[in-house]
């Protein structure tokens, strides 16, 4: 093994962890005001945020722009609870943004296992989908580039995981050969059967500790629930 691709949020990143809580904080903040039910609209956002990221399109389309997707999703929400007017869901998105953010952090074996694997002179890229600067912004904050000699993003690149082509870059940039290579990631399609298909094995972070689902969609060449565990890829 002489490169280790990683993802970035839900593997590296604490990112998913809070957002139920961010939503119910930005309406009773925001849209409560304003004379919204804080309650029927959290429960409408959770209902029109299901139906929007649930087609792959649509996902792909938006995770480019997050705080766009965001604010359509409470407009959405807004219009079945008659409170959409001008300039709330803006209100309430950035609102949601700015706790969202608040509340990310590194999961505590992130940074021991980079440096363990740069100790071990083992080159790291990190591929990840997502909003640029969204991305970027996290990369700054807890100084990662440092660790990684390729970092591929979405809305830099121009596609996402499991889109061959984002793997073939960050190979082609590292000099290196798909069966040289390990991929790390949470996402069974993005960062399993994206990093399989073309020859690079595939490493699942099952953080839970629930399992491989009985539908899974490909099976990893390793299971992990901790990072600490990567120790062991050879």
């Amino acid at each position: 093994m002489n490169v280790v691709l990683f993802d970035l949020d839900d593997t590296l990143l604490d990112y998913s962890g809070d957002a139920a809580r961010c939503w119910s904080e930005a309406c009773a903040t925001v849209a409560a005001p304003a004379g919204v039910d804080a309650d029927a609209l959290r429960a409408a956002i959770r209902d029109v945020g299901t139906l929007f990221w649930s087609d792959p399109e649509r996902h792909r389309l938006e995770r480019t722009d997050m705080m766009g997707a965001w604010r359509k999703i409470v407009e959405g929400a807004l219009d079945r609870c008659g409170g959409l007017r001008d300039g709330l869901a803006a209100r309430v998105a950035a609102d949601f943004a700015d706790r969202r953010r608040a509340t990310w952090s590194l999961f505590p074996d992130a940074l021991p296992a980079l440096e363990r694997l740069r100790a071990r002179g083992i080159a790291l890229g990190l591929v990840t989908n997502g909003d640029a600067g969204m991305q970027r912004e996290k990369i700054v904050r807890w100084d990662l580039a440092r660790f990684f000699d390729v970092v591929v993003i979405e809305g830099e690149f121009g596609c996402g995981k499991p889109d061959a082509r984002v793997y073939r870059h960050a190979l082609e940039t590292l000099g290196a050969h798909p069966r040289d290579a390990w991929m790390v990631g949470d996402h069974l399609v993005w960062d399993v059967l994206g990093a399989k298909q073309v020859g690079v094995s595939a490493a699942w972070l099952d953080r839970s500790r629930q399992g491989l689902p009985a539908d899974a969609p490909v099976v990893p060449d390793r299971i992990f629930g901790s990072l600490a565990d990567l120790t062991t890829l050879e």
